[in-house]
């Protein structure tokens, strides 16, 4: 499935159902087929994956000073922080001008 997430404040963010709900996770929220995000959310959604994608950060660091022992190395492609950018900047975007982020509508 794919999810369109729209606000008056930016572009479109389009994303397939797998990192939406990657995303959702870690923001704690439900991903349902239709929703909103309102302007009073942001600050602390925003927070959240900002949050999230230091985390991510720091265990690659962490992963890269052990080594290979014995473990697959993260694939670069897989970056939080670089999947979720599109996603995070409508947020941003969408608080600094005062209007909700929404999907499915």
């Amino acid at each position: 499935m794919i999810y369109q997430f729209r606000s008056k404040a930016g572009p479109d963010v389009i994303m397939l159902a797998d990192l939406s709900q990657r995303i959702f996770d870690l923001l704690n929220r439900p991903l349902e087929p239709r929703g909103i995000l309102t302007v009073e959310q942001l600050p602390a959604l925003i927070n959240l994956l900002e949050t999230a994608i230091l985390k991510d950060l720091e265990d690659r660091a962490q992963h890269d000073l052990r080594g290979q022992e014995g473990g697959k190395r993260p694939k670069l492609a897989d970056r939080l922080g670089q999947r979720a950018y599109p996603f995070l900047e409508l947020m941003k975007q969408a608080k600094e001008k005062g209007e909700p982020v929404m999907w499915g509508v």
